[in-house]
């Protein structure tokens, strides 16, 4: 798409904490702006703005647990991940894509029009850079580009965030998406915010976030500055709890096929989707028509309805179900279909991570399952 950044650019300031204020109000200018903030309990991403960030909340995440403690720390972003990406503004759970009209002289499609301003994601998550530069190859860049993606995608700006802290079940580091964001997605992120004890570090790296930054008053990073971004960045990686063999797949995955970790888990499994439904990468869907009683004439020679897509689930047992039946008829399938479409299947079809590390199938799933302990059992390791 014409705004996905034809060249890169780098612009360096640093800003006091409180400044970060004026680029909130300066996004809501022109944009709706999408960031974290606290709803029942839980660190969300929703239309915010500086005023709505959980500065200073910090959370506790497991296997299959997430709250939020009593514990506060002096960082604006001392929060991990919640279950919100950018996934479900980008790729709604359920989004029309056309309306169509049927009569005698035939079918008419118009696309959906997608009304309203631009967004701005603030606060993006380095894991979450890479699992955005995947949906744009996904719904961008093959053989067609989905419409309805596009028309989303356009225009919007992605401000992301370096991690001072890894979540509990954070896993980046091994998987080479994180806690920094990397010259790799800086195409996907047109500012990045280290944070610093008193400070922001700035960096635009395209033309969109450049002149997002101008006027915004600054200074320039010093040798120290940089020295404190370094050191949080490592100290975040050394703190993660958790990590994959990321260099051994898809082999791991493949030469695993019949391994007998696969029924064991399944009995666990609860087929609930909510790995999916949680997961920035995960993108399956499925679609139908609805043609409402209004929809026909009263002569029946006319009717009118819309397309819609809905997310969807490999985990669903209907998903894999085709005329003559089901080719994933088992739980035991169906995981296996879901773990090795993360860890292998994309990776060779994309050219891209399909897990980013984020963690969040470990906390939100409600049988404890761990994708980590699970790859841990097919290497041989109990």
């Amino acid at each position: 798409m014409e705004s996905l950044k034809e060249k890169k650019i780098k612009k360096i300031k640093k800003i006091k904490k409180d400044d970060l204020k004026i680029l909130f109000d300066k996004l809501r200018e022109s944009y709706t702006v999408i960031g974290p903030k606290l709803s029942q309990g839980v660190v969300v991403l929703s239309e915010a703005g500086f005023e709505d960030l959980p500065a200073g909340f910090r959370d506790y995440q497991a296997r299959g647990t997430y709250r939020l403690t009593d514990e506060k720390a002096v960082d604006v972003f001392s929060f991990s991940n919640g279950p919100d990406s950018f996934k479900r503004f980008l790729h709604p759970p359920l989004n029309e894509i056309f309306s169509f009209r049927k009569s005698k002289k035939g079918i008419a499609i118009e696309p959906a029009a997608k009304e309203g301003r631009p967004i701005a994601f603030v606060g993006i998550r380095a894991c979450d850079t890479w699992a955005l530069k995947l949906y744009d190859r996904i719904f961008l860049e093959g053989p067609a580009r989905d419409p309805s993606y596009s028309a989303l995608r356009k225009d919007s700006l992605v401000i992301a965030v370096n991690c001072p802290h890894p979540g509990d079940n954070c896993f980046c580091s091994s998987m080479g998406t994180g806690p920094e964001v990397t010259p790799e997605v800086t195409d996907v992120a047109d500012i990045v915010l280290s944070e610093l004890e008193k400070s922001f570090i700035v960096e635009a790296s395209t033309p969109a976030g450049s002149d997002i930054l101008e006027g915004i008053a600054g200074e320039e990073a010093t040798d120290r500055d940089l020295e404190e971004k370094r050191s949080r960045i490592e100290s975040c990686k050394k703190a993660m709890k958790k990590s994959v063999p990321y260099g051994e797949l898809p082999e791991l995955i493949y030469r695993n096929l019949e391994h007998p970790r696969w029924k064991d888990t399944a009995k666990r499994d609860l087929e609930c989707g909510n790995c999916t439904q949680v997961c920035p990468t995960c993108f399956c869907n499925s679609s139908y028509d609805l043609i409402r009683l209004s929809g026909f004439s009263q002569k029946g020679a006319e009717l009118k309805g819309v397309r819609i897509r809905k997310w969807d689930s490999c985990f669903s047992r209907n998903f894999a179900r085709v005329h003559g039946g089901n080719f994933r008829p088992s739980r035991r399938a169906r995981y296996r279909q879901w773990m090795a479409h993360k860890l292998a299947y994309t990776k060779e079809q994309f050219a891209l991570p399909g897990c980013v590390g984020c963690g969040r199938c470990i906390t939100w799933c409600p049988a404890g399952i761990d994708i980590t302990e699970e790859l841990e059992a097919l290497k041989g390791v109990r």
